[in-house]
């Protein structure tokens, strides 16, 4: 079945099932005939509700506030003598204002908060309508409604109830046009990635706020209906409950298809029904019902039948090369990117400061520096993510700083993320269709997926090296088609600048390779390319101009060469060497049984292993450091032997014992304990109940005086014992998680990036304090950036490139080998296996 004899079988579909509903309104009467009413109005309702949660996935639980608006509207205007042509679309209208009003404050919440300013709003016009009595007539209600009438026709409840049959099919094709359109696909796109959505130009405060007014002027329209209908309304008629019943409509029916609302509808309404010889245990029947088929249907009636039908198909050519290049080439009036004096705050911390880059048309300038340095802040900045403190960020003449993100993607400017932030629910064809407009979304009931987008998102896709499926699920890709998905998303933007953050993390060599084809290719079309990524190789080998950053600040600027050989670049990732070796008093006299080990480790995210066969060992008493450049795997290994990340294969030993399978928790019993990267302090308790949880798996054993001796290593933490852990500064609460750790009793401590983020003078007392740790005997496997730092306290070191080890030997002997700054910033062969110690 090809895909637009798919969308007519719908449309035929559609219109069959509405000619079926009215056959069964003029064949039936009575209570039938009012019950199929229902089913009608419940239709109707719940397209307004699948475009608000299903399109767009935003939860709802005042729906029934806007259709009791509608029904009091449409009921208070035809006692006032309007024409019930006139009141009905007037309760559309003003129940979508007033969906529009609650839309200010609500979409700019999330979860549950979203929920409850709903679920509010719907008890304030219940109680409205109560105490309201002069309009309303409060508990009494109101009746007397007239019928409507057409060219002096008076309708009868079959008319009203056929009527209104006729309008949930429209309804539905409504919905199915909107769903194919580029506001269906902004709609999806904001409920799968927001942040993506943005920097694609879609403006979400607008598509959220216009589903909120959809989904709720749907609601009035069916109040406005069910106001003749039951020829009387009142307060009870629209309690709370209802609302919970329109949303198990739609998730029972399927929540985003043509057809779940008008599914949901006849199971919500019909049930109850059929169950009412049950009396007073239907309702048991009736939750316990909905329940059984959330559970064994999780994706609808509607979206589990579709799982078992043949696929729509649409034949795609993509455009040739020469196209894509075209239309990349398109803008000729490019010009370059411009930062000036560019710098950021976070509370009180300085985390940009005075970086100043001009970004020239057809050359890849890349941005590097170690973990903390404000790389990715700059991207945020210049995408608009991030409104800068001070400095300028100049386009064609314009100072972009400060723009929405939305904003700045329709001047021009495209990026892809760290992780990559794909429409999970979309097809990989439609994700580039997405960009293809810059976040105009166009007419509503227009094909944004037209024979002409197709063809040039699905080109677009085979330019960057996709090939894959077309119609595959973008949720369903492995790693490197996802990259590759993102960047052809982000050049159908046609932008003048191309931002890419750590486009290369996770691939494997050969990847890599392409990837890189790719960039040079696409600068040499014109654009602008910015890079941020850790694999130095890739970036010294397809970059123009480098600007190194550290700790906020510019350090060096110029060409690979240059910035391989500068001294102030190699102590950025190295440490300065300033501070003093810290030598152990007395020789290290440890067994050659390790505390641990690891053979031939292998571990990865997806299809590309970060960690490939790594075997290395820490014996007892031992300071061991791992190191290596940013995206090496090193902090993957360490979540990798605590626990937190299982291994592909090989093997994990602790003290004699194989534990690659164990969990966390297990593996902190038997003596192993990660302090990890970033603290990971518990906010909100005190800096002793901080440390207290460090011997959660003792506690029993534990003593006062055990607490006063980390606090005689951490004088620092003995005045702020009281305060949130919260309140103290960066190297405050490093030492804490220090002293939490120690608090387990480890037989071995992993330390992740101790020093990232803090200050020179706060680095030095830390590594003071962990050069007693190791002379006291402590076990300690040390992974940092500093790496001059890690090894004037390390008995022994290895060296991690693109997850194998590459070097290894004592601390002495790696301190002033050339092959570990190779590591670092590229510019040399490394060895693939690992050297033995001394080599």
């Amino acid at each position: 079945m090809t895909f637009s004899s798919f969308r007519a079988g719908t449309d035929l579909l559609l219109l069959a099932l509405t000619l079926a509903g009215m056959a069964a309104v003029l064949s039936t009467g009575g209570y039938t005939q009012f019950v199929i009413g229902l089913v009608a109005l419940t239709t109707i309702l719940g397209v307004g509700l699948n475009v608000l949660y299903g399109l767009t996935g935003l939860v709802s639980l005042g729906q029934v506030g806007f259709f009791a608006i509608g029904a009091y509207v449409a009921g208070i205007a035809t006692l006032a003598g309007m024409s019930f042509w006139l009141a009905l679309p007037l309760a559309g209208v003003v129940a979508g204002i007033a969906g529009l009003l609650l839309a200010v404050p609500a979409v700019r919440m999330a979860g549950p908060f979203l929920a409850m300013v709903t679920i509010a709003f719907a008890f304030i016009v219940e109680h409205g309508a109560v105490e309201w009595r002069s309009v309303t007539g409060g508990q009494n209600g109101l009746m007397g409604f007239p019928m409507p009438e057409f060219a002096g026709y008076m309708f009868s409840e079959r008319d009203l109830v056929l009527f209104s049959t006729a309008l949930a099919g429209v309804s539905l094709y409504l919905f199915r046009r909107l769903a194919d359109s580029g506001w269906g696909m902004a709609m999806t796109g904001i409920r799968d990635a927001e942040i993506a959505a943005t920097s694609l130009g879609y403006r979400p405060f607008a598509v959220k706020a216009t589903a909120f007014a959809i989904a709720a002027a749907m609601a009035g329209l069916a109040g406005g209906l069910f106001t003749p209908l039951m020829m009387f309304i009142a307060p009870s008629n629209f309690p709370f409950s209802q609302s919970i019943l329109f949303l198990f409509a739609i998730l029972i029916g399927g929540a985003g298809t043509v057809l779940g609302p008008l599914a949901g509808a006849l199971v919500t309404v019909l049930l109850p029904e059929f169950l009412s010889g049950l009396a007073e245990y239907r309702l048991l029947f009736f939750g316990g019902l909905l329940v059984g088929v959330l559970l064994l249907a999780p994706r609808g009636l509607v979206g589990t039948v579709s799982k078992f039908l043949p696929a729509a198909q649409r034949r795609i050519d993509p455009s040739r090369p020469d196209k894509v290049e075209a239309f990349l080439r398109s803008n000729a009036e490019r010009g370059q990117l411009e930062i000036r004096s560019l710098g950021i705050s976070f509370g009180g911390v300085r985390a940009v400061d005075g970086v100043s880059l001009a970004i020239k048309v057809g050359e890849v300038t890349s941005i590097i520096g170690p973990n903390g340095a404000g790389k990715t802040t700059v991207l945020n900045m210049i995408s608009g993510f991030y409104r800068p403190s001070n400095g300028e960020i100049l386009l064609g003449g314009k100072n972009l700083a400060g723009w929405s993100a939305q904003k700045v993607a329709r001047e021009g400017v495209a990026r892809t993320y760290q992780t990559t932030k794909l429409f999970e629910n979309l097809t990989v064809v439609a994700n580039v269709v997405s960009g293809l407009s810059r976040g105009s979304m166009g007419n509503p009931w227009s094909d944004i997926q037209s024979a002409e987008n197709l063809s040039l998102a699905a080109g677009l896709l085979r330019y960057c090296g996709y090939e894959g499926e077309l119609e595959k699920r973008a949720g369903d890709l492995p790693h490197v088609d996802r990259r590759l998905v993102e960047i052809a998303r982000a050049l159908a933007l046609r932008p003048d600048i191309l931002l890419l953050d750590e486009p290369a993390a996770g691939l494997m060599r050969a990847d890599k390779d392409s990837l890189a084809g790719l960039l040079r290719k696409i600068a040499d079309l014109g654009l602008a390319v910015v890079l941020v990524e850790h694999d130095m190789d890739l970036v010294m080998g397809i970059s123009d101009r480098i600007q190194a950053v550290d700790a906020g600040k510019p350090i060096a600027y110029g060409t690979p060469a240059e910035i391989q050989s500068d001294k102030t670049v190699i102590e950025a990732y190295l440490g300065d060497g300033g501070s003093s070796a810290r030598p152990r008093e007395e020789a290290l006299e440890t067994e050659e049984t390790p505390v641990l080990s690891t053979l031939n480790l292998t571990a990865g995210y997806g299809a590309a292993p970060v960690l490939k066969e790594v075997t290395m060992k820490v014996r007892p008493g031992e300071m061991v450091a791992l190191l290596g450049a940013n995206g090496a795997g090193k902090s993957t290994f360490l979540s990798a032997l605590a626990g937190l990340h299982r291994p592909v294969d090989g093997r994990i030993i602790l003290k004699d014992e194989a534990v690659q399978e164990l969990m966390p928790h297990e593996l902190v019993r038997r003596g192993l304990v990660l302090v990890p990267e970033g603290r990971q302090v518990f906010p909100e308790l005190t800096v002793l109940e901080n440390i207290e949880l460090g011997a959660y798996k003792r506690k029993r054993d534990m003593t006062g005086d055990e607490i006063a001796s980390h606090l005689d290593r951490f004088p620092r933490l003995k005045d702020r014992l009281t305060s949130r852990a919260g309140l103290l500064s960066g190297g405050e609460q490093q030492m804490m998680a220090i002293a939490r750790g120690l608090m387990s009793k480890p037989d071995i401590l992993l330390l992740d990036e101790p020093s990232l983020g803090l200050a020179p003078a706060m680095v030095d007392e830390l590594y003071a304090i962990l050069g007693e740790l190791r002379d006291e005997g402590k076990t300690i496997l040390l992974v940092d950036q500093m790496a001059t730092m890690a090894l004037s306290i390390a008995d022994y070191a290895y060296v991690l490139e693109q997850g194998r080890i590459v070097v290894e030997g004592s601390a002495a002997e790696l301190a002033s080998d050339p092959r570990l700054t190779a590591a670092y910033l590229g510019g040399a062969e490394t060895p693939e296996p690992a050297l033995e110690a001394g080599a």
